[in-house]
């Protein structure tokens, strides 16, 4: 016997560890093999995006590098359509009928009733028989008087639709100024060709 803190003599085998005791099945009576760490999982190399799925055959591609800006300004269109300035200039042409065109009927016509009347009304006795030798003038003026009142009223409605539509606003408000002026151009002027035409007949008559 060796003491058991002194060091082994020289030559001596080192002592074996305690063997130990494997479990077994005890089903199978196989013995298991030993139990390993198991290893870490490698590391999965980084994903990266995958490329975009070609075009099928045929298709639309844009061009490399976009589209080319468009040369000059662009200026988008108007979202509603422009009112039509129509019913402005026919107000106007109306009242120019009723202001100009009728007033200068009813003028010569009043100067030839001047002219054929040259009394006047001066040598009417309350009835209109005064006016026989000048019934064809006299019916000129009245129809020109009244055709003249017709279109400036119709000038003076279609200019206010005009002006309420903006459908040619500036042609209707002229169109309303003169119809309204027209009224007093149709009696200047055929009183003042009555007047004329009966000094120029009343100079005739005496003569």
């Amino acid at each position: 016997m060796t003491d058991p803190q002194l060091p082994p003599p020289a030559g001596a085998m080192p002592p074996l560890p305690p063997a130990t005791s494997v479990p077994q099945d005890p089903a199978s009576g196989a013995v298991p093999p030993p139990a390993y760490p198991s290893a870490p999982p490698a590391p999965y190399p980084p994903a990266y995006p995958s490329a975009p799925p070609a075009a099928p055959p045929g298709a639309y591609q844009v061009p490399v590098g976009g589209y080319a800006a468009p040369s000059g300004t662009y200026t988008a269109p108007d979202a509603a359509p422009k009112p039509s300035g129509f019913l402005g200039l026919l107000a106007l042409g109306l009242s120019i009928l009723a202001a100009v065109v009728m007033p200068i009927i009813g003028g010569v016509s009043a100067f030839e009733v001047g002219h054929r009347i040259p009394q006047g009304f001066s040598g009417s006795t309350g009835d209109l028989g005064f006016l026989s030798p000048a019934r064809d003038q006299v019916l000129w003026t009245e129809l020109s008087f009244w055709a003249g009142t017709v279109l400036g009223i119709a000038a003076i409605v279609l200019g206010i639709i005009a002006i309420r539509r903006k459908q040619g606003r500036g042609a209707g408000i002229a169109a309303l100024i003169v119809a309204v002026l027209g009224a007093i151009i149709f009696f200047v002027a055929v009183f003042t060709a009555f007047a004329v035409g009966g000094a120029a007949g009343y100079a005739t008559f005496t003569t």
